[in-house]
């Protein structure tokens, strides 16, 4: 009985494992943002084909008492779970994008035949969930006359046009000819850490390593400098929210505690809000414990002289601008726990590079601006390595270290190493 049991139970965890890699190898975890409900439906289908395959083979081979019956059985419980609840899931959010929510910001790189196919394409799918913002161009005028009113910049314009402009992807679909006027653009994109999308059939070795997409009907190739599992993103999503909410609960009474210093030692408000600069730019407000007196913005420019930091960041180890009970929060980086909040809210994660303000991005180099490929957490590696006590090029390249050799691994180790750095204050002012 004992036996039959355990054979039992290693039938079941085959059946709850099969179906995240079949998800996986068919790219259900990736975006289905231009996907229609019938493609999605048809690649869970191949996925219940080949869980079907699996469990019945290992039903066969370990519980061959029990018959095809209970595999069957099994599989198609689990298919009707998974394929309404993403299918519900799916048709939401094409349901949200068209109501303008949910929704992308596009850069089409060129203005003539290709480039109105795709942006007839975007309008023709609202439930895509992609704006138009502009298009780029070696010309002052778009060679297709029906993109007259819609904003236009020159190829050049890109790194300012970043700085000012929200944007989430890029669409190349220009002519062959301009290949080699568009690989600036295409190289400018990857170093921030935008994917691109391309429509042409023409490919250098200037792109960073391409992954199959698909643009409406049209094959195309998505360039981005790092592609990281959608199935780990997702997990990342979850504990976070998961996290964050415990955290907030069980950290309340300090947080409640830190409230009563802040208005006992000076005047002013408890929280302290700042806008800052989220993924690829998007500002939203850090929220912080007040650790400061009510005048402290006014005075950084009279304290400009003081700073220890190089690079677009001001840090003074002793900032006179910090209140008593400020300095002890900040020591033990309780000023930070409201940004739990902001992780709820999905402006942050537990494990990011951190959110820098917008005049600090205004001062980035093209590369910098990478940093700003990923969702900005409350600690990072620049956190357990050293803080303040480290350079801003050596930060930066510590983010983008993150970036790189990110996985759910790197963020546990991250956490680990984050409450001995806080206790022991490592380079915190």
């Amino acid at each position: 009985m004992v036996d039959h049991l355990e054979s039992l139970l290693l039938v079941a965890l085959l059946g709850v494992a099969i179906w995240p890699l079949s998800l996986d190898a068919l790219g259900l975890y990736e975006s289905q943002r231009r996907r229609s409900i019938v493609q999605v439906a048809a690649r869970i289908g191949v996925a219940l084909a080949l869980a079907a395959v699996v469990l019945n083979l290992a039903v066969a081979v370990i519980l061959p008492s029990v018959g095809p019956a209970f595999a069957t059985v099994a599989v198609a419980l689990q298919f009707a779970l998974i394929a309404s609840s993403r299918i519900a899931i799916h048709a939401g959010l094409r349901v949200a994008r068209m109501l303008g929510r949910n929704y992308r910001h596009v850069l089409i790189v060129g203005s003539g035949p290709r480039a109105r196919l795709a942006a007839s394409l975007i309008d023709e799918h609202p439930a895509w969930g992609q704006r138009v913002v502009g298009l780029l161009d070696e010309y002052d005028t778009p060679v297709d006359a029906s993109f007259i009113g819609v904003p236009i910049h020159k190829l050049q314009e890109l790194p300012n046009l970043m700085r000012r402009v929200v944007i989430d992807e890029v669409i190349v679909a220009c002519p062959r000819s301009m290949l080699s006027a568009i690989a600036p653009a295409i190289a400018t994109c990857a170093a921030v850490g935008i994917p691109v999308t391309m429509l042409s059939d023409v490919f250098g070795d200037l792109m960073p390593q391409p992954r199959v997409a698909e643009f409406g009907m049209h094959p195309a190739l998505s360039f981005a400098v790092v592609h990281h599992s959608r199935a780990a993103l997702l997990f990342k999503r979850f504990m976070d929210v998961i996290c964050a909410t415990a955290l907030l609960l069980l950290l309340s009474p300090v947080l409640a505690i830190a409230a009563i210093a802040i208005k006992l030692d000076s005047a002013g408000p408890v929280l302290f809000r700042q806008k800052r600069c989220g993924l690829n730019g998007r500002h939203f407000n850090v929220l912080k414990l007040r650790s400061m007196y009510l005048d402290a913005e006014k005075r950084r420019a009279e304290l400009a002289a003081l700073n220890e930091m190089d690079g677009p960041v001001f840090k003074i180890r002793n900032d006179p601008r910090i209140t008593p009970v400020g300095r002890l929060l900040r020591r033990l980086s309780i000023d930070e726990l409201p940004q739990l909040w902001n992780v709820v809210r999905g402006e942050m994660s537990l494990v990011g590079p951190r959110p820098p303000i917008p005049g600090e991005v205004d001062e980035y180099d093209v590369r910098q601006r990478r940093r700003l490929s990923m969702r900005p957490g409350i600690t990072c590696l620049w956190q357990v390595e050293g803080r303040n006590t480290i350079g801003f090029t050596e930060w930066v390249q510590l983010d983008l270290a993150y970036i790189d050799r990110w996985s759910l691994l790197l963020d546990i180790k991250i956490l680990l190493r984050t409450l001995p750095a806080v206790v022991r204050g490592t380079g915190a002012s």
